[in-house]
């Protein structure tokens, strides 16, 4: 295992020790460390759904309709829900989905002025195409790691991330 010393992020904390010795700066070692994790998760993921000529928030719309269960339909504001984005964001990435011939929109069976937006075939293969690839590749991002570090850590962000959405609303 790599000296921690060495890493960029222990580089920070020692220029601030010396700088700021009256700042207790150990919150950088995890918040620093999770930063460029995340950063560099979001460019291997970003590389993985461009093989599939998707974006991220196209990757995560196709993946909440795959997840409604057949006939893989949403309304627009229930994927917004289901992708954390707001309905803006959907409109727009489902406008470039349908274009794609991924999806399309139909007025909602229980509200006819409401609209749903479903899967196509051709949306339906390439998700399931793309999501068992995508699974392989995040156990791929995390072989780096035992299982019971994989057990540990998801634990802790769990525990945390809770936290955190309860604060925030």
């Amino acid at each position: 295992m790599r000296d921690v010393s060495e890493d960029h992020v222990a580089k920070i904390q020692a220029e601030w020790r010396a700088e700021r010795p009256d700042i207790d700066v150990s919150p950088v070692g995890v918040i620093g460390r999770l930063h460029r994790v995340a950063n560099h998760l979001t460019a291997e993921l970003t590389l993985f759904y461009a093989k599939y000529g998707l974006t991220e928030g196209e990757f995560d719309v196709l993946a909440a309709l795959r997840r409604a269960g057949s006939p893989y339909e949403r309304a627009p504001g229930e994927i917004a829900l289901h992708t954390m984005v707001t309905t803006g964001a959907v409109t727009k990435r489902v406008d470039r989905l349908e274009q794609a011939g991924l999806v399309d929109r139909r007025r909602s069976d229980a509200d006819g002025r409401g609209r749903v937006v479903r899967l196509t075939p051709a949306g339906l293969r390439l998700i399931d195409q793309a999501y068992a690839a995508h699974m392989a590749n995040e156990r791929r991002l995390l072989e780096d790691l035992t299982p019971d570090q994989t057990a540990v850590l998801e634990e802790i962000l769990t525990s945390w991330l809770e936290r955190i959405e309860l604060t925030n609303g």
